[in-house]
């Protein structure tokens, strides 16, 4: 893959082989992240887990202490009381069936998260197929299936990561945006790692966390120092 002459500064600027301490990954990152838009700072993470296994699965949510620095549009998908709920705690789009029938028949995908209610997971169910390469299916595990809509709304609106393995095993998830400055983007790794090696599974053998590295949208990937 060809990379742009910013890119190939940028690369410069970090030691390939080293594995710098947080702080100073967080910096190398900024210093890199050189495109004319906000970047988003992502983490990754490599476990030593088979994501084969059911019991070696990782996964979780978290809202991170500063939030990611994006507007995330909300759709509930509730009835009667639950739907008067989501729109006074601020959901964007609000209904039931009749927006299950929109999604269907409109290719309808002007938001980012879906909240429902268990009620109404029959007829999300229906549209599985649409939801789920998108990664927008609604699941008790991430806590968009839920009767406290008004928390989940919040939750989300806040900054909500959900963080899961891929297949080869790696964590891919934001950690802020550029404007956001050194400690603020600090925080949210140290806060997302910290989540991490806590959910490590019981059946997990050897080392658990395998390398971290930290890059901007456009930028190179920086290594860092992993924790355990």
């Amino acid at each position: 893959m060809k990379h742009g002459k910013k890119y190939t500064e940028s690369t410069k600027l970090i030691e390939k082989a080293k594995q710098y301490d947080a702080a100073e990954a967080i910096e190398k990152v900024l210093e890199t992240a050189k495109a004319k838009f906000d970047e988003t700072i992502e983490l990754h993470v490599r476990l030593g887990v088979d994501p084969k296994q059911a019991d070696q699965q990782v996964r979780g949510v978290l809202v991170l202490p500063n939030g990611t620095g994006k507007t995330v549009k909300v759709l509930v998908l509730a009835k009667g009381a639950k739907a008067d709920e989501a729109k006074e705690a601020g959901a964007d789009f609000v209904g039931a069936e009749e927006l299950v029938q929109k999604i269907q028949t409109e290719n309808w995908f002007d938001y980012d998260v879906i909240i429902t209610t268990p009620d109404m997971m029959g007829a999300v169910g229906r549209i599985g197929k649409l939801l789920g390469p998108k990664g927008l299916m609604p699941n008790p595990k991430s806590g968009t299936v839920t009767m406290d809509v008004a928390k989940a709304i919040k939750d989300t609106k806040a900054g909500k990561v959900e963080y899961r393995l891929d297949k080869t095993a790696i964590i891919h998830c934001p950690i802020g945006k550029k404007s956001f400055g050194k400690d603020k983007i600090l925080e949210n790794y140290e806060a997302l790692i910290d989540a991490i090696v806590k959910a490590k599974p019981a059946a997990a053998k050897g080392q658990y966390v395998k390398s971290v590295s930290i890059a901007s949208t456009m930028g190179p990937g920086v290594k860092v120092a992993a924790k355990v």
